[in-house]
């Protein structure tokens, strides 16, 4: 059984908008990252090493006209912020999960309790996907020379984790469905009436 919220982050009267959660971390780790987890991804490999923070919210949060129902973000407060903001976003940040986690996954509460179980986990490895192990300028995954551990990242949306996820849980996401749409459909612009807007081409052509 998935994890869920407690009542506390559903009744919008208790007064917390934000609440960590231990079963949401070790739910997902024994499920999609641990090694012999039941639904082990290896995409999500690098993660084995990572401390991720999980928080339950019942902000409302839209972006772009779209309602936002998770979201991945570095551990540490990013951004440029005075001395005092800095300072007290660390320590609610320690208070939160004992110390700033590699990364902090926030999800939100009252579109989990009404969510499927493939739409859950499709949304978790969405955010799992964003959480990156930086590279080298050679492609290589980037280690901290003192203490050998990976260094990590945000990675931005990109197809590669949209066909991830799609490969394991189907269009559940809006940004599969409307890609799958729009390939399903015959293209408006050919490549005659490309070539023939395009210098370039014009150029080879002749």
């Amino acid at each position: 059984m998935r994890p869920q919220p407690p009542l506390e982050i559903l009744d919008t009267f208790s007064g917390r908008s934000f609440v960590p959660s231990t079963d949401l971390a070790e739910w997902v780790n024994a499920t999609f990252i641990a090694e012999g987890s039941r639904l082990e991804n290896a995409a999500h490999a690098h993660l084995r090493h990572a401390h991720i923070g999980y928080l339950w919210t019942n902000v409302e949060n839209t972006r772009k006209g779209k309602q936002v129902i998770g979201q991945a973000e570095l551990g540490t407060p990013q951004g440029v912020m005075g001395k005092w903001a800095r300072a007290r976003a660390e320590e609610q940040i320690a208070g939160w999960f004992g110390a700033a986690p590699d990364f902090i996954i926030t999800i939100d509460a009252n579109w989990w309790m009404q969510a499927s179980d493939a739409q859950a986990c499709a949304l978790i490895e969405h955010e799992l996907s964003h959480c990156a192990q930086d590279t080298d300028d050679y492609g290589a995954p980037r280690f901290n020379k003192q203490t050998g551990m990976p260094v990590f990242t945000i990675r931005g949306h990109d197809v590669e984790a949209f066909i991830g996820v799609a490969a394991r849980y189907g269009a559940i996401e809006p940004g599969v469905r409307e890609l799958m749409d729009v390939l399903s459909k015959p293209p408006v612009m050919t490549a005659d009436m490309i070539g023939c807007a395009c210098g370039t081409c014009q150029v080879k052509a002749a």
